[in-house]
This record gives structure tokens, sequence and C-alpha cells, in this order.
């Protein structure tokens, strides 16, 4: 899922461009209904009609409804993701103005935590061994990006080095590895952000980093799952990050410092 939300820039980049998600709902299990709905409104889409979503279109966007798409193939549902010039029956200005009155995301609430399980080691194989390798993601890091390089680099591959594309259409070359994309080697797996997705297939068990998944994925998601109280302050300190520093590998930099802290606490009991 993609680390953004949806403001009136996209209308100034892209005027007229239009992503739209229709899709249909197996009737059980009877949750996936309310799970979907709410996504749908964290990620600030607008419904249209009861199985029809539209956003601007942009890269953030359109992962977001991409990896929503993938969640609900695996449920047995039907979705397809497409792009208009224009909507017929809707005047853009009309939708644009819709767009700009959504409320800013709400702060995360700290709710009941879900009882945690320990994580199952993976049947099979033993987890990859990478070392040294050039791993590639989306360009504009932010939260599960930014969570998942310094995971890479500090339990998984410490001489990792990264390199930002555009989200799509691009061929990893050998020795390259996908973190963050859609269709990347790791990545979003089922409701799984890519941090719990590279903490799963790295055999990772440390609970410290269990916590940190938690947050990420709370944040990433945009669907309360752990409802994690720190989520909100944790977004809003990436935020500045993303802010104070243009550039990509900076901003890794910065929020690396940010994940060695939370570890560090998590480390210890309070």
């Amino acid at each position: 899922m993609s680390d953004s939300s949806v403001s009136p820039g996209p209308f100034r980049r892209n005027p007229g461009r239009w992503l739209l998600l229709l899709h249909h709902l197996p009737p059980r299990p009877a949750y996936l209904r309310v799970k979907v709905r709410r996504r749908l409104q964290r990620i600030g889409a607008l419904p249209l009609k009861n199985s029809v979503y539209v956003l601007p279109e942009s890269p953030d966007a359109r992962e977001d409804l991409e990896w929503l798409r993938a969640e609900i193939l695996a449920a047995g549902g039907e979705a397809i993701v497409t792009t208009a010039g224009f909507i017929a029956g809707v005047r853009e200005d009309q939708l644009e103005a819709r767009f700009r009155k959504l409320p800013k995301e709400a702060p995360v609430k700290a709710t009941a935590r879900r009882k945690r399980s320990a994580p199952a080691r993976a049947a099979g194989p033993p987890p990859p061994r990478i070392r040294g390798a050039v791993w590639v993601t989306r360009k504009g890091v932010f939260v599960d990006r930014i969570a998942s390089a310094w995971l890479v680099v500090r339990f998984i591959d410490p001489k990792a080095r990264f390199k930002f594309v555009p989200a799509r259409g691009y061929r990893p070359a050998r020795g390259e590895y996908r973190f963050d994309m859609f269709e990347g080697e790791f990545t979003h797996q089922g409701d799984h952000c890519s941090f719990e997705t590279l903490l799963d297939r790295f055999r990772l068990d440390d609970p410290a980093l269990r916590h940190i998944a938690e947050i990420v994925h709370d944040i990433d998601c945009k669907d309360d799952k752990f409802g994690r109280g720190e989520a909100g302050t944790i977004r809003t300190v990436l935020e500045g990050i993303t802010l104070a520093h243009p550039k990509d590998a900076d901003r890794l930099t910065a929020g690396g410092v940010i994940f060695d802290g939370l570890y560090q606490r998590f480390r210890r009991p309070a």
C-alpha cells in the first residue's frame, strides 16, 4: 500500500485523469465488505456507485488500488483498476470539489490491541541469503519504504545499496531486488505491508521488530488493524523528514535514526 493521502496536487499534475476501482465482493466472509469500505475511505476514494470508486490518478493512488484489488481477488471477489479521461454523468469541477472537501486523515486512535501470536516459521527452504545486493524501490520514499530499507540494512543485507525508480515499468537487472513495489520480489502479500513480508520471508522473529511492524502496518495499510496509538505520531515525524529531505537517500538516513530509536525502545520492557 502507498504512504500518502489525497491532496489537491494531483489535479494540477495530471488534470482530467482518474483511476477507477470496479469490484464485486463475495458474500463471505462478512467482514470483507466492511474492511474494503474502510480501506477505501482511508485512502480517500470517493464512491460513484456501490461498487465503483474513483481517485485522481497518481503513482500512490494506483498502488493503493492495485494492492486492494489483489486482496479482493485473493478473497474470491472480482476487481478491476482502470484509468478514465472523463467520467460520464459527473462534471469534473464537481468531482474535484468533492475531493478538496475531504477531511484530512484523522489521527489513529488507540484501541484495544489485538492479541499477538508468535509468527509461524515458514515451511520449505531456508530464507534467502542476500549480501551486497541492489535494492530497488519507488521514488518518493515514505513510511513502508523507509522502514523496509532500515530493516534490510540492519538485519538482512548490511552492505545493501538502494536505487529509486518510477513506480511502474522498471525491469530489475540481475542482482537487484524490488521492495514495496507492485509485483516486486518483497512487497505487500495479502493484508501484510512490505515490512511484514520481509519479516516473514527472512524469518525475523524479534519481538521488537514485530512492534515496529504493527506501527508501520497501521500507517501504511490504513486499516488500524493493530490499533497502535504511536502510529499518528510516527507518521507526523516521517512527514517532517520527507519535507526536510527531498532526496530519497537522505530520507532513508534520517528515517533510519527514528527506527533505530524505536527498536531500542521496544527491546526493553516499559
